[in-house]
């Protein structure tokens, strides 16, 4: 794969090693605006359209070797015309930087059709565009050992090299911000896929001050320790028996640039202004969940280094902020533990109270996400006093069952916040679904020895996360639905694929990063 992607300028002189085209299914002639490319290239396009067997399906990729001109064609199929969508454009890019990356382009030409921006504007066709080659620059391959090594025999791999990408000018900001953001999601999934032995609280939180030196971000840790004199019993709870203790890791961004590689802390002015009021993402980060001894059983353990991928969601989110330099303050909060067993494993039964005097009786030790939570929360809403919450968390298997992998799913308190994160994911694809959470929901949640259970019936099974989280959303959430603006969304079902690759044809298996893109589109547009 390759080192690092990088958009240049038309190389003039300079003669690219491939071109790309994309092209809709049912051409059957060369479109006008590529007529130039393919008499550049021999006439490779128009033979190509003529073989019975070529097809310009969607997320197709076919490569042509043309006697004059690029070295290579790639042609990138974008579908049937009326079913088209920017995430045919994401699937095919993705598609085509395998593609150049096992071919060894570093140099490669794209071009798109006219008929295209009839159907995506400029910036969203870059966006796409850079989305798909940054979600297919990812090979997760840290820990391949001995048999993961090329044959004694073989010939040596080549050195990663970087990939200069020329486009049309028009896509060149949509373009650039993807890759930005890509990087986020980079690390959101290389985090993800670290395995629990190593990437273990310690870890995350070492991740995230380096992290916050290299950005601009500015990094607070709250440990064990602290979070048990802030009364955080839900952190400290579910973490106690981890292989290392428990935090509350803070990434703020102060809504301008901060110079990388410093101290972190937020440039001076010689005025001191009031901090505005930030966006507060929250992100559950558990790096291992055995259930604890509501013990998971048979292969329900298997996947479980992915119950953190909220948390590296918004890990990711907030470096994608930085690197795009938002001028918004944006707060990521991280609630780190991991779900073990020893015997000092909080137990079925056992009553806790959280940051904000609420009492939980256990009654699924498996049901842990929603605790340190829901400690985040409270904390968050409480010393940040934020305009608006996200949180996002793997919370739930019934929203899997309800949804399947095809969307998040989405509870809303807010119509305003709601239609944000609806467009940002028509815009990025990363799709979402509305849920219901009525105050009958906040009463399922009522224990008769605390004043809630961290887990009831089997009924409304998705909905239950929604509902114990809104006790702690704002000063008066303990008593009534919470008014602060607030988002939660169940990534139970999207955060990883399984199988060979995701319902979208971007993702192979493993993990996707999801919410980094949405999360970064609806704070660039706030």
């Amino acid at each position: 794969m390759y080192r690092t992607i990088r958009r240049t300028p038309r190389p003039g002189r300079a003669r690219p090693d491939a071109l790309a085209l994309f092209l809709f299914e049912g051409a059957d002639t060369v479109p006008a605006d590529y007529q130039p490319w393919d008499d550049r290239l021999d006439n490779a396009l128009a033979d190509l359209l003529r073989r019975p067997e070529f097809t310009a399906a969607r997320g197709t990729v076919t490569p042509a070797y043309p006697a004059a001109g690029a070295d290579r064609l790639f042609v990138c199929g974008l579908g049937k015309p009326e079913r088209f969508d920017a995430n045919a454009l994401r699937a095919a890019a993705a598609r085509l930087l395998r593609a150049a990356a096992a071919a060894g382009v570093q140099r490669l030409e794209v071009a798109c059709p006219a008929e295209l921006h009839d159907k995506l504007d400029a910036e969203q066709a870059g966006l796409a565009l850079g989305d798909g080659f940054a979600i297919a620059h990812f090979d997760f391959d840290a820990f391949k050992g001995a048999a993961g090594q090329p044959d004694a025999k073989a010939k040596t791999p080549p050195k990663p090299v970087d990939l200069h990408v020329t486009l049309d000018r028009a896509l060149a900001a949509g373009f650039d911000r993807a890759l930005a953001v890509g990087e986020g999601q980079h690390t959101a999934r290389t985090l993800a896929a670290t395995p629990p032995n190593v990437a273990n609280p310690r870890y995350i939180v070492d991740h995230c001050r380096k992290l916050a030196r290299k950005t601009g971000l500015r990094c607070t840790v709250i440990d064990a320790k602290k979070a048990e004199q802030l009364g955080m019993g839900g952190i400290t709870a579910v973490g106690r028996a981890g292989s290392t203790p428990p935090a509350l890791v803070a990434l703020e961004w102060p809504g301008r640039a901060r110079p990388s590689g410093g101290s972190g802390r937020a440039a001076t002015t010689k005025k001191k202004q009031p901090p505005a009021s930030p966006i507060l993402l929250v992100g559950k980060a558990v790096t291992f969940d055995t259930g604890g001894y509501s013990l998971k059983v048979g292969g329900a353990m298997q996947g479980m280094k992915y119950d953190k991928c909220g948390g590296m969601a918004v890990i990711g989110a907030m470096q994608a902020v930085a690197n795009l330099k938002l001028d918004l303050p944006v707060v990521g909060l991280v609630p780190v533990v991991e779900n073990m067993i020893d015997e000092h494993a909080y137990r079925v039964d056992d009553i806790i109270t959280l940051y904000n005097g609420v009492t939980v009786e256990i009654t699924n030790t498996d049901a842990e996400g929603r605790l340190i939570l829901a400690d985040a929360l409270a904390y968050g809403t409480r010393h940040y006093q934020p305009r608006a919450v996200l949180d996002l968390a793997t919370l739930t298997g019934g929203v899997v069952v309800a949804l399947g992998s095809y969307c998040a799913g989405l509870w809303c308190n807010d119509d305003d916040l709601r239609r944000r994160l609806h467009a940002a994911s028509e815009r990025t694809g990363e799709r979402l679904w509305q849920m219901p959470l009525w105050d009958d929901h906040r009463d399922q949640m009522k224990s008769t020895h605390a004043d809630l259970a961290n887990s009831a019936d089997r009924e409304a099974h998705p909905i239950q996360g929604a509902a114990f989280l809104s006790y702690f959303v704002g000063d008066r959430a303990a008593t009534e639905m919470p008014r602060l603006p607030w988002a939660h969304l169940d990534i139970a079902g999207v955060a990883a694929t399984k199988g060979d690759t995701d319902k979208t044809g971007l993702y192979p298996k493993g993990p996707t990063g999801f919410g980094v893109r949405l999360l970064a589109d609806l704070l660039h547009r706030w």
